[in-house]
């Protein structure tokens, strides 16, 4: 097990592949209002930035571009940011830190907003870790924040400032938008959208929805077959024995869900993969026969990172935590029972292979599991997999 997790760090360690963060056609408006078309470095943002880098021509060296010297800047029809000196509420909503106002605590402040839908009426949006907050314009006018506010009503009480609902209503005046429609939509970017799109329509205003430009496939279900390489130590401290099953092939096989992360470009992942599992062994040890059958449905949860090799090919890495669940599992000491199974969670790490989308290769190392439950003993339960994957979509 030491050498083929050896093995692993190796190969990790020797990647050198390319991105798929890369230079994008695209421009930039400085302060003097000069357009200016250029490559730019396209990080597919999460968080609102406060500068880029570009280059003039694909030899060029990368320069930095920031809020201070550039009033707008987009990537071809993938991105737009827009400068703007806005009142901004920074309330939070986390709910441990709510404010006891329902007013707005508004701060003036210069930021870079990404525009969402544009057109008669556009929305943008502002985002850092959790906070995120929209804003609209109608008619080119400044942007003004779309207010939602979580607070504190009272100690067992919390209470929404829903005033966005108002301000759509009194602003985006249009026959197909209804005051019924609006105290129905939430703060969030899939009705914000709608609603900014369908009264756009109603001006018959030409109108640009980057968020449906930018929007990708966002899950992937994959059949996942393959092999376990398991072995299995059984330590009792009171006398200092141990109980080696030694190293057992067995077969595994799973269906594996995957959440693409909407930002860095799809670098980034959320996986969960129910996988069946089973290890049966047995040793005579002083003329005592042992006997372990362990079966269980494994439930690893775990995030995963790509690293683009080509466009159709990449590797990744993954690390999750895996819930076991064990039936019908014991270890057998002669005609009796040595030990209970009832498994802890433990951690696994990933090295894949990705190619079209559509076929993976991984290998896969447990950590130690822990799989008695006798107080006086404890085992050493550890796995190294080879996983042949198949996405259905």
């Amino acid at each position: 097990m030491k050498k083929q997790l050896f093995f692993i760090l190796i190969l990790i360690s020797g990647i050198n592949c390319y991105s798929q963060i890369k230079y994008e056609s695209g421009y930039f408006v400085n302060n003097y209002g000069n357009k200016i078309n250029c490559l730019i470095k396209n990080v597919d943002w999460k968080n609102s930035p406060t500068e880029f880098t570009f280059k003039s021509s694909e030899d060029s060296v990368p320069e930095v571009a920031d809020i201070k010297t550039v009033i707008e800047f987009g990537i071809s029809d993938f991105t737009k940011y827009k400068r703007f000196t806005v009142d901004i509420d920074r309330s939070s909503e986390d709910i441990n830190h709510l404010s006891t106002s329902r007013i707005p605590e508004f701060s003036n402040e210069q930021l870079f907003l990404k525009i969402l839908v544009e057109g008669k009426a556009t929305l943008y949006s502002y985002e850092q870790g959790n906070f995120r907050k929209y804003f609209y314009s109608v008619d080119s006018s400044a942007a003004e924040q779309l207010i939602f506010k979580s607070y504190l009503y009272s100690e067992s009480e919390i209470k929404e400032n829903n005033s966005f609902k108002q301000q759509l209503l009194n602003n985006l005046k249009c026959q197909k938008i209804v005051s019924g429609d609006l105290e129905r939509i939430k703060y969030s970017n899939q009705d914000l959208v709608k609603i900014f799109t369908l009264y756009n329509e109603c001006q018959n205003s030409q109108s640009i929805d980057y968020e449906k430009k930018t929007n990708r496939d966002k899950f992937n279900l994959s059949l996942r077959l393959g092999l376990n390489s398991s072995s299995l130590v059984l330590i009792s401290p009171s006398d200092a024995s141990e109980i080696d099953f030694g190293n057992k092939m067995t077969l595994r096989s799973g269906i594996e869900v995957e959440s693409i992360l909407p930002f860095n470009k799809s670098k980034w992942a959320l996986i969960i993969e129910p996988t069946f599992q089973y290890y049966n062994s047995n040793i005579t040890i002083n003329y005592r026969y042992y006997k372990v059958d362990y079966k269980s449905i494994e439930l690893p949860l775990g995030i995963r990172y790509y690293m683009f090799l080509h466009e159709n090919s990449k590797l990744y890495l993954n690390g999750s935590y895996v819930i076991d669940f064990d039936f019908n599992s014991k270890i057998s000491a002669g005609p009796g029972t040595y030990a209970d199974i009832s498994s802890r969670p433990n951690w696994v790490f990933g090295l894949g292979f990705n190619q079209n989308n559509k076929y993976t290769f991984e290998m896969r190392y447990g950590l130690n599991r822990d799989i008695i439950k006798n107080s006086s003993s404890y085992s050493h339960y550890r796995t190294f997999s080879i996983i042949l994957g198949y996405n259905i979509f």
